[in-house]
């Protein structure tokens, strides 16, 4: 009897030993966790309606400049698990969806591992012809940093817009 309780135990310690732990992954919104982007100043110019049958989003990135020695940082954009690209800075992304229900994301690109733990998320239901505006803010309260992710009046998105530059993004090699 002590053999086969011995024998059982070992046997579930072996298996269990074998597991290897699972990745650490982020929600479905976001894209792969090791990708990373370079960003440059675009001159391309947004469409002024989105393609039919679908919705045009821009993501603004509000850059506080009230965090000395952090320097400009990158927020990738995620939408319904790929990463749409990235900005850096005061600058903005745009992009356009299907009608229907999406997840975005947004994730701190650092080196620093208490940064690049930072994300926030939304949910958008796009209507097809319309234009959504999200703003990606820094925050902070006492020592502690974090990282929002909110739709915004139109109005305030386009002044948001045409106060920033467009990027363009690519993934880092």
């Amino acid at each position: 009897m002590k053999a086969s309780v011995v024998v059982i135990l070992l046997s579930a310690f072996c298996a269990y030993a074998q597991e290897t732990p699972a990745a650490p992954h982020l929600p479905a919104a976001c894209g792969p966790i090791g990708a990373n982007f370079d960003t440059e100043i675009s001159t391309v110019q947004p469409p002024a309606q989105p393609e039919p049958g679908n919705a045009l989003v821009f993501v603004a990135e509000d850059y506080p400049t009230m965090y000395p020695g952090i320097g400009a940082a990158t927020i990738k954009i995620g939408l319904d698990g790929a990463w749409m690209g990235a900005t850096h800075g005061s600058s903005y992304v745009f992009f356009q969806v299907r009608a229907g229900e999406h997840h975005l994301c947004i994730k701190w690109q650092s080196r620093l591992k208490r940064l690049s733990k930072l994300a926030s998320f939304a949910r958008l239901t796009a209507e097809s012809g319309k234009t959504y505006y999200l703003r990606s803010r820094i925050t902070s309260s006492s020592a502690l940093m974090y990282l929002d992710l909110d739709a915004i009046d139109p109005d305030e998105g386009q002044y948001l817009v045409a106060s920033s530059s467009l990027v363009t993004s690519r993934t880092r090699k």
